[in-house]
């Protein structure tokens, strides 16, 4: 990769620092050093996120409207109801604040800069093009440049890219760069760190300049669209809406022209409007999605946006990155293969005493490991144009230089025949095909006071092959994902060979995995791989949108801020708690605790149970409501008295409402599904039909009970038909949760009780000026409750309960 650098900078880093004003002339020019831009106040971005939500403005406009019409009962629940909501938001951005607070360090807050000739610590937001910037091991790299000088530079880029092992960085050459370029063996980014030496970098960009600023925007470039549950629900209240709106304005004209008088035809709009208004659809969203942030925060996924929970379970795809997620993101030294005659225990005492003390290096510490610490008198270290480390160690029988490096570098300095060389670069392959990091190692026995290094002349040992382990279960997790229609693509800055063997651990591909390079992914239509290779960020981006493109439910993870516009674009953005930095998290819908795809997995089955909670839920409300208005609607204009009282509404309101939050009582996993929930539709066309068909059903079923009692009088036909609906609630809602879970059990109960009770027993029947059903409507509440369980059932797709 290359990088542009004006030619003028260079006569900068040729010099002693800048000086005092030169720097102040460039803060004006370049603006300050803010690579991440300044986050808006914790009480505004709240305030800000929360009325960007329509459900609340829903809620609002749902309480204005039953204040209006009179029923502030109704209007303060609907207010109340705001206050979780509220609740909700500042839990999850409380959370996220405290678990990005940790990784603000991850961009220098200060800078060892050489200003006037003299070496100072200055905020980093003060650094500008041109300055001349000491970094020490272990320290943040405060901004984009040049590598000037330095020994033994190595540095985790594992926030750019993704890749835990260090990249090794040479200085730049006295000759300077071709043309106005340098290229990435040269350059340093903001947000790495430096894990050996002391560089000293030129500056050549600051703040937005940088390669974290230029992902940052294509990140916010990237608008995020309602999602297709919140745009079903704004259709279906909408509908009903308009429906009952209508609905109530006939119901007066006609009750007006019947002659019933103004108060009846105001009264009869009223208790319509009260019935027909669909408030409880937004109450039953915001249940789910509160029940959802709950149930993924157990799951170890933290929800940063609430609408995620819904997208969550409408996954189809997994876009992963490899170093972190599907591996454990660290060096573990995974085989030692001694030479024929070699000790292990020898070789690896080779390779500690050419590994350098505390260099932060994670291949050295990989081998102190298993090997501990061997002290070298003299250590000649690595560079890029040596490929190797040599060591001058003292042992019982003399002094030896031991040798680690490249395979190539180390074969190249030992005695060895052509047969023997041969054999081992075959070796050398096949591991390397495997997905491993290749070191050899050598040793040749010297002068006792011998402090120079031996150029050749070395007898070879064996090699050390590395390899960053697999997490524990992630394979059964892909497994899983794959029998739940999952597809799983890993995206890899791998060599091929070495992503193909990863991949093939995994059972990508069923064990069979097909690769593709990242450049060939993007440049045609042919279909996806399961791995792609040697990745860039933007081919991230594109991928994702490819996938979207063909009617993919997409989730992207990642770590790093290379990640970020990826995330931002995908269905399902998710960022990883340990590793991921600031920007991706930040950009996410949901962080994972703890980094695991196995983790991933079961969010996506809890999002999808969750899905099939909301969806029963829903259902109950349409197929209770469906007789419940229509009945309001129908009889009224026919002429019939008025069979709602708006004390009677408010008793079966009473019912409706908890009864509704019943199916997010059920424990995830339960009925795990195959496929996601497709389209923008809530419903399936066959469980539409389910649902008008039972809703007439019940209609017709409260119409024949209103017309069999009103010839005792209005009071016992009030009574009948509010019975019914509450028999047509318990035994639905008893069908759609199947009677799981003691919680569900008393609620049932308790609304049974409480509803049939109040309309049995006649002191409780006159405060609801109705009068008592009497025994002879015990039958046809029974028989609503069994046929209400046996379609509640079938909307569930379960059997029936008594029949398992």
């Amino acid at each position: 990769m290359l990088h542009d650098i004006d030619p003028g900078l260079l006569a900068d880093g040729q010099r002693d620092g800048l000086t005092t004003a030169e720097a102040a002339d460039r803060r004006e020019r370049h603006g300050a050093n803010d690579i991440l831009p300044p986050m808006p106040s914790g009480v505004w971005r709240l305030l800000a996120a929360s009325l960007s939500d329509p459900m609340l403005w829903f809620l609002v406009v749902s309480a204005g409207l039953f204040a209006l019409v009179g029923e502030r009962s109704e209007a303060v629940v609907l207010l109340v109801a705001i206050a979780p909501l509220f609740g909700m938001d500042a839990f999850l951005h409380g959370r996220t604040q405290t678990s990005t607070a940790a990784l603000a360090a991850r961009l220098a807050d200060t800078a060892e800069v050489v200003r006037d000739g003299v070496r100072r610590s200055i905020d980093s937001r003060g650094l500008v093009p041109g300055d001349r910037v000491l970094v020490s091991a272990g320290n943040w790299v405060p901004a984009d440049g040049v590598l000037m000088a330095g020994d033994a530079i190595q540095l985790d880029e594992s926030a750019l890219t993704g890749e835990s092992l260090p990249v090794r960085k040479q200085p730049l050459s006295d000759g300077g760069p071709a043309g106005n370029t340098v290229t990435d063996c040269h350059w340093l980014s903001a947000g790495t760190r430096l894990l050996t030496g002391e560089a000293t970098l030129l500056v050549a960009a600051t703040g937005a300049a940088t390669l974290y600023g230029e992902l940052a925007r294509s990140a916010q470039a990237v608008a995020r669209a309602a999602t297709p549950l919140q745009r079903a629900i704004r259709r279906l209240t909408a509908v009903l809406l308009a429906v009952a709106l209508a609905l109530c304005v006939l119901l007066a004209v006609v009750r007006l022209w019947q002659g019933f008088g103004l108060v009846d035809a105001v009264l009869a709009a009223i208790t319509l409007a009260v019935a027909a208004l669909p408030e409880e659809f937004p109450l039953v969203f915001a249940a789910f999605l509160g029940v959802g942030v709950y149930r993924l925060a157990r799951r170890r996924a933290l929800v940063r946006r609430a609408v995620a929970v819904e997208n969550i379970g409408r996954v189809t795809c997994i876009c992963t990155d490899k170093t972190g997620t599907l591996t454990e993101g660290r060096v573990q030294l995974s085989h030692v293969v001694p030479a024929a005659g070699v000790a292990r225990e020898r070789l690896l005492r080779a390779a500690a005493g050419a590994s350098g003390p505390d260099t932060g290096d994670p291949v050295d510490a990989a081998i102190a490991a298993l090997a501990g610490s061997v002290a070298a008198v003299v250590t000649f270290p690595f560079s890029e144009a040596r490929r190797r480390q040599v060591g001058l160690v003292d042992s019982t029988d003399g002094r030896y230089a031991v040798m680690k490096g490249a395979p190539e570098t180390v074969l190249a300095r030992c005695v060895l025949t052509a047969d023997a060389a041969v054999a081992w670069r075959e070796r050398i392959a096949a591991l390397a095909a495997e997905g491993h990091k290749m070191l050899a190692c050598a040793e040749r026995r010297v002068a006792s006071d011998a402090i120079a290094e031996p150029d050749d002349g070395y007898a070879f040992l064996g090699l050390l092959a590395f390899e960053d382990p697999l997490r524990a279960g992630v394979a059964d997790a892909v497994a899983a994902a794959r029998r739940h229609g999952i597809r799983v693509i890993m995206l890899t800055g791998d060599h091929p060979a070495t992503a193909v063997a990863i991949a093939t651990e995994l059972g990508l591909g069923e064990g069979r995995p097909s690769v593709r390079e990242g450049d060939a992914v993007v440049a045609d239509d042919a279909p996806l791989p399961d791995v792609v290779a040697r990745c860039l960020p933007a081919q991230k981006l594109v991928l994702v949108q490819r996938l979207q493109g063909r009617g993919e439910r997409v989730a992207v993870t990642g770590d790093g801020i290379n990640d970020v516009p990826a995330i931002r674009a995908a269905d399902v953005g998710i960022a990883m708690g340990e590793r991921g930095t600031r920007a991706a998290r930040e950009a996410a819908a949901i962080v994972l605790l703890d980094d695991d795809f196995s983790t991933l997995v079961r969010a996506v089955a809890e999002g999808r149970q969750l899905f099939a909670n909301l969806r029963a839920s829903f259902a109950f409300l349409l197929v209770v409501h469906i007789p419940l208005v229509l009945t309001a609607a129908l009889l009224p204009l026919a002429g019939q008295p008025l069979p709602y009282l708006p004390v009677v509404i408010v008793l079966l309101e009473l019912a409706i409402h908890p009864l509704a939050l019943l199916a997010f009582q059920q424990a995830a996993g339960d009925t795990p599904s195959s496929s996601a929930p497709g389209g923008t539709r809530i419903f399936r066309r066959g469980q539409v039909a389910w649902l008008l068909g039972g809703g007439l059903l019940a209609t017709l079923a409260v119409t024949s009970g209103w017309f069999m009692r009103i010839g005792e009088g209005v009071g016992p036909a009030r009574a009948t038909v509010a019975g019914l609906l509450i028999a047509l609630a318990v035994g639905c809602a008893a069908g759609l949760t199947g009677l799981r879970g003691a919680l569900t059990r008393r609620v049932i109960a308790a609304v049974a009780a409480g509803g049939f009770g109040s309309l049995l027993w006649p002191p409780a029947a006159a405060l609801l000026n109705v009068a008592a059903a009497g025994a002879e409507a015990i039958v046809p509440f029974a028989a609503m409750a069994l046929a209400a369980t046996v379609l509640g059932t079938m909307l569930r797709g379960r059997p029936v309960p008594w029949h398992r």
